[in-house]
């Protein structure tokens, strides 16, 4: 007698499994970092910015008729960010005038192709774009600064010099606000960074969604609680390399980030309200905010963080201003170094022209 074969039935998926959880029309495409709700592409668009939307409503970033400075780097948030301020504004009619503003640190193999996609993007959004450079301001490249200082404390040259150097480019651009691509990830490392360090003035405004607003030209952050992954879903875009951070701090405070974000995927919103509801005690001694002595740019210290550095650059002594640096007698303890350019010392912020 022969064996009938009976087939197993197969077993069968709901529809709904398959749909986007915002439409229920289309099939699912993608699974949202930061919901984990399954969403189809379309969906996914119009939420990223919606949400975007309703942050710059809600924090009311803008007012009708600002001219806005986007700091273009060219990586990923920044160009993300143009394009989508340059949407919401046209969409909703928000009434701002936007500019790209773009820094050239002079780093060879890495500045050079991200400028070219800024340059692209002021073509492609019909924005206009201020390019200033690092050997403007400050009569070195970030190159050359290397050559000098390593690769150790690079970083300090860098953030330091640049923070400023967008400053001054707003200020060229005559700009009323200037907007960053900081995202919740990086709000997340530095809130964490600040606690690790016990940087109480810090921790106190880095998760203000707006800073600066005592201060010539405020910055604002429109990303504050968009997740990176999603910044990186959003356009696929090719995101350049930062050769000269091999060894960051920061690198830490992101690889626990990402660790607790694969555990938990609301940590990173959880760490952001954390430092949000922070609070200082009212006996707690603060620096006073002054201005430099030297360049009038805001600082808490006689000399900007940025003039000290580049003093010690144009004296021979590029490791003035990073840890202890002076002797008993109040010298500095470290000898010039040869081959560093001889230069007379120009206030930092300064352009020629």
């Amino acid at each position: 007698m022969e064996e009938v074969e009976t087939k197993k039935p197969k077993k069968t998926t709901t529809s709904s499994s398959r749909n986007c959880s915002t439409c229920n029309q289309r099939r699912a495409a993608l699974k949202r970092p930061k919901t984990l709700e399954q969403i189809c592409r379309e969906c996914f668009y119009s939420v990223f910015e919606e949400e975007i939307h309703r942050v710059i409503v809600d924090n009311q970033l803008f007012k009708p008729g600002e001219r806005v400075a986007i700091g273009a780097s060219g990586g990923k948030d920044s160009t993300v960010l143009a394009y989508v301020l340059s949407e919401l504004n046209r969409r909703h009619n928000y009434g701002l005038d936007l500019f790209l503003l773009s820094i050239d640190e002079g780093i060879t193999g890495y500045r050079d192709d991200s400028l070219e996609t800024v340059k692209r993007n002021e073509v492609q959004y019909g924005l206009p774009l201020k390019v200033v450079s690092y050997k403007d301001l400050y009569g070195w490249t970030m190159d050359d600064i290397v050559k000098i200082i390593g690769l150790k404390n690079n970083c300090t040259f860098c953030g330091v010099f640049r923070r400023q150097a967008l400053d001054r480019g707003a200020t060229l651009l005559k700009v009323d606000k200037l907007a960053t691509g900081h995202n919740a990830d990086d709000m997340a490392e530095t809130i964490l960074l600040n606690i690790l360090r016990g940087d109480i003035a810090r921790l106190g405004r880095c998760t203000s969604i707006t800073t600066g607003e005592d201060g010539p030209i405020p910055r604002c952050k429109p990303f504050k609680y968009t997740y990176e992954k999603e910044i990186v879903i959003y356009p696929c875009l090719y995101v350049p390399l930062r050769i000269y951070s091999p060894n960051a701090y920061r690198g830490f405070a992101r690889e626990f980030i990402k660790d607790l974000e694969r555990i938990r995927p609301r940590a990173i919103l959880d760490i952001i309200k954390s430092g949000e509801n922070f609070r200082i005690s009212t006996s707690t001694k603060m620096p006073e905010q002054g201005t430099c002595e030297r360049c009038g740019y805001i600082s808490s210290q006689k000399w900007c963080k940025a003039c000290v550095l580049l003093d010690g650059l144009n004296r021979g002594l590029p490791k003035l201003g990073i840890g202890r640096t002076k002797g008993n007698d109040g010298h500095p303890k470290e000898k010039p170094i040869n081959g560093t350019k001889n230069m007379q010392s120009k206030p930092c912020g300064t352009l020629d022209f």
